[in-house]
């Protein structure tokens, strides 16, 4: 299969993230990746272009694995093969909302940039600086938004808690549940992942 192979800077750079001075910034970090998540951030930068396009126009879910055809050829994706090439944690929270609720307190507190609570439902620019950070990570990487991302949904506030707090998270199950809504016809999913499928693949 001939398809240009596509350099992307899109990956977390683990190594200026941890000689950041600042230590909060660098504590953030240290949260996130302590989910579960460093694979699945810091994968080689390299996907085919030409395929994943295939891919997506082909993708659609079957009995909760996802399939396409790229190049006439079936491919499917398990979540146990999703799990497995990111060494993701298949153990923890699939529902956010299960997320101990005396966090909720302590974290309107805590991640506000004022002496105010904020709402699990705020704007960015009410955060301290590295949850503005957390935040845009989990916008753009796990729950891949298209555009602007100034307001704080109550998901990623949640998801946030549950990082900071070191809350033990099922990102096998909600990671792979974004990949089978990008594939979903109709889904309002924007596409992504482009770089992990092209790891798969």
């Amino acid at each position: 299969m001939a398809s240009s192979r596509i350099s992307s800077s899109h990956h977390i750079d683990f190594d200026s993230v941890f000689s950041m001075e600042d230590a909060s910034l660098a504590s953030v970090f240290e949260s996130l990746i302590a989910t579960g998540l460093k694979e699945f951030l810091g994968c080689p930068a390299m996907f085919y272009e030409a395929a994943l396009t295939e891919f997506f126009a082909n993708g659609s879910v079957r009995n909760g694995v996802v399939v396409s055809t790229i190049g006439g050829t079936a491919v499917e994706i398990s979540e146990s093969v999703f799990a497995t090439t990111f060494e993701l944690p298949s153990e923890g929270l699939t529902d956010l909302s299960d997320v101990p609720k005396d966090f909720v307190f302590y974290a309107r507190s805590l991640f506000s940039d004022s002496k105010e609570q904020v709402s699990i439902s705020c704007l960015k620019k009410e955060l301290k600086i590295e949850y503005r950070l957390l935040h845009d990570i989990l916008a753009k990487t796990i729950y891949v938004k298209a555009g602007s991302f100034d307001a704080v949904t109550r998901d990623r506030f949640m998801l946030m808690k549950a990082i900071t707090f070191d809350v033990k998270i099922n990102w096998s199950t909600l990671l792979f549940g974004v990949l089978k809504a990008m594939v979903t016809p109709g889904s309002k999913q924007a596409k992504g992942f482009a770089i992990k499928i092209g790891v798969v693949l």
